[in-house]
């Protein structure tokens, strides 16, 4: 009889038939929940990564590109004024304004150089322009004065009392100006500019008229 009494073990069925279901969603939803957080991240790791290579995209486009600067004749005026249509001759004592622009996002240092004036391609006078520098996108002002004479002119005597007895006389001024533009303190290049203007001296009223530059 007692082996009778004896029956098989059997494991005891868990409490709440649901506890297993209910772990294994837990740990779906955590999974899922690292997955959106790690999409999340990459996304924006990405949303940075463009953004920076836009910012670059417009520094390298903008603030960092070097344009060439501007090298002009502004103004002149005359310190002494002399001229004779009967000789053909002429003595003029120039005071001429140069402007360097620079619009670049770093300041233009320039060497000295030599403005030249010419009359019908032949020279009647020079000036040295100094070294200076030109800041952050500003215009530097440099006042030069040169003597013009027509000592060399002797082989177009007919072209030059033609034109002073006209009443105006054309002349041309032209330099090349050398130096270095300067960005953020680090990086240095190299640009030359040219001057090329045309001046027009009224003899009778005795000032520069039509200041045109290329």
């Amino acid at each position: 009889m007692a082996e009778k009494d004896q029956q098989p073990g059997y494991p005891l069925a868990p409490v709440n038939g649901y506890s297993r279901s209910d772990e294994e969603a837990a740990t779906a939803q955590s999974d899922d929940l690292r997955r959106q957080k790690r999409k999340k991240c990459c996304l924006y790791i990405i949303a940075f990564a463009i953004f920076q290579t836009g910012i670059i995209v417009l520094i390298s486009m903008t603030i960092m590109k070097v344009k060439t600067p501007k090298f002009r004749v502004g103004s002149a005026t005359f310190d002494s004024f002399a001229v004779q249509p009967s000789t053909p001759s002429f003595s003029l004592g120039l005071n001429a304004q140069l402007a360097v622009k620079n619009t670049n996002f770093g300041p233009y240092k320039f060497d000295e150089t030599i403005i030249y004036f010419y009359y019908k391609d032949v020279q009647v006078g020079s000036a040295v322009v100094p070294n200076s520098k030109a800041g952050f996108r500003s215009t530097k002002n440099l006042n030069v004065q040169a003597v013009l004479t027509s000592t060399n002119l002797a082989n177009i005597n007919s072209e030059l009392s033609s034109d002073l007895n006209s009443g105006t006389l054309s002349l041309t001024g032209k330099s090349t100006l050398s130096g270095k533009v300067e960005l953020m303190f680090i990086m240095k290049k190299k640009k030359s500019v040219d001057l090329s203007c045309t001046l027009d001296v009224n003899i009778s009223s005795r000032d520069v008229q039509n200041i045109n530059c290329n």
